[in-house]
């Protein structure tokens, strides 16, 4: 990964990205700017590997040396951890990750918009200006600010409620800073700081993508109701999700550790989950999934439009087919097999069928699924938590007899 996508393409730094036939959403703002300065990125790479790297020596290391000098009987339930190694060991080297998965999809969808010819010239300036403001947003430092205020403030809400709950390396035998032991106020004031910080990030750059949905939903698209995407043309707009999918991992994978270390601690049960696994189920569906809605009403018009539009003209053809092959084919029999209009009613049917099966919501099947593993994988081990891996390897093995 390192040697393929790790790449940036030169062609994105240019003096007006607003103008830009490739931009990102993703390469900017102070934290990106920062890892700039310190060489952990280039603008020629991501330098994957030695970002993770970076993140996890700072957000782990110190948590291992300061529990070996100050708390070294706890070393065990540090290292066995399974809330805590998720996230620093799982959550974060996703989301690095995912910066550059979401960067490729974004930039291949507005490149496809741009070869594709879906915007005349005057609509194309039109979304430069959308893509200028959100550059603007993109680079600003407020909302890091507000994401390492939010990271503060949640911890600072969960202390109390789940101080209970943290490991014996987390823990103080005295009574200062919530009973919290010198490496469990290093893991609230820095490593979970870094893994909110960074699921803050991609929370933010998804919703600049939204915003960019929203506008281009606004714009005079050059939509054909024949095309064979069955969307439009349109159709690639569904694989929006897959941007989002290593968030939802990741915070798919936060819960579900969570929900684990209820049941094999404080016997919890999976039913008692239900509810809020069905919650988390529909809110992923809706943060994923709702940006498509834009495009909605302008497909289902598409639709009706070319049915009438294409009917009308099926309707012209069919009869003039009519007449000279049925009505007044006499004389005429042995042309018809050779004749061009069969060819030309076949080849209409198949554009008629088209505009029939025009979809008005642009759903990529291949995103969905990613979208449902990406909920389905980290969830894995806490169903494991109560019901043994064989029974449940059992009970694929017979949902597929």
């Amino acid at each position: 990964m390192e040697q393929t996508r790790d790449r940036i393409p030169q062609q994105d730094r240019i003096d007006d990205p607003g103008v830009s036939s490739e931009f990102s959403l993703v390469r900017g703002g102070p934290f990106y700017r920062a890892q700039e300065a310190t060489r952990l990125l280039t603008r020629e790479r991501w330098n994957l590997g030695k970002r993770t790297i970076f993140a996890i020596v700072l957000a782990w290391i110190p948590l291992l040396l300061i529990t070996l000098l100050s708390r070294p009987h706890a070393i065990g339930s540090l290292l066995t951890d399974y809330t805590i190694n998720v996230r620093l060991f799982i959550a974060i080297p996703v989301l690095l990750a995912g910066q550059i998965i979401m960067e490729n999809t974004f930039r291949t969808m507005v490149r496809h918009i741009r070869e594709a010819e879906l915007l005349s010239s005057q609509e194309q300036m039109k979304m430069d200006l959308t893509i200028s403001s959100l550059i603007r947003l993109r680079d600003s430092i407020i909302p890091e600010i507000v994401i390492v205020a939010a990271a503060y403030i949640h911890f600072l809400t969960l202390v109390g409620s789940r101080v209970g709950t943290a490991g014996a390396w987390a823990l103080s035998d005295s009574s200062t800073f919530f009973h919290l032991s010198p490496a469990g106020a290093y893991y609230a004031l820095v490593s979970q700081v870094i893994y909110v910080f960074l699921l803050g990030i991609s929370i933010w750059k998804w919703f600049l993508w939204i915003c960019f949905l929203f506008r281009l939903s606004k714009l005079d698209l050059e939509l054909v109701p024949t095309h064979p995407d069955q969307h439009g043309g349109i159709g690639f707009l569904g694989m929006s999700p897959m941007a989002i999918a290593p968030t939802v991992f990741v915070g798919t994978a936060a819960i579900g550790s969570t929900w684990r270390t209820e049941i094999l601690k404080h016997t919890a049960h999976l039913m008692n989950f239900k509810i809020d696994a069905i919650v988390l189920l529909v809110i992923v569906l809706i943060v994923a999934m709702a940006p498509l809605v834009f495009f909605v009403p302008r497909l289902g018009r598409l639709r009706r439009r070319g049915i009438l539009q294409y009917g009308i003209l099926g309707q012209l053809h069919s009869v003039d087919f009519h007449k000279k092959w049925v009505l007044h084919r006499k004389g005429h029999e042995e042309e018809f097999l050779t004749a061009p209009e069969i060819s030309t009613l076949t080849d209409y049917a198949a554009s008629y069928e088209n505009v029939e099966k025009l979809q008005p919501f642009p759903l990529d099947m291949g995103a969905l699924l990613g979208l449902v593993l990406a909920i389905a994988i980290p969830m894995l081990p806490t169903v494991l938590a109560e019901i043994p891996f064989i029974t449940v390897l059992k009970g694929l093995l017979a949902a597929v007899k």
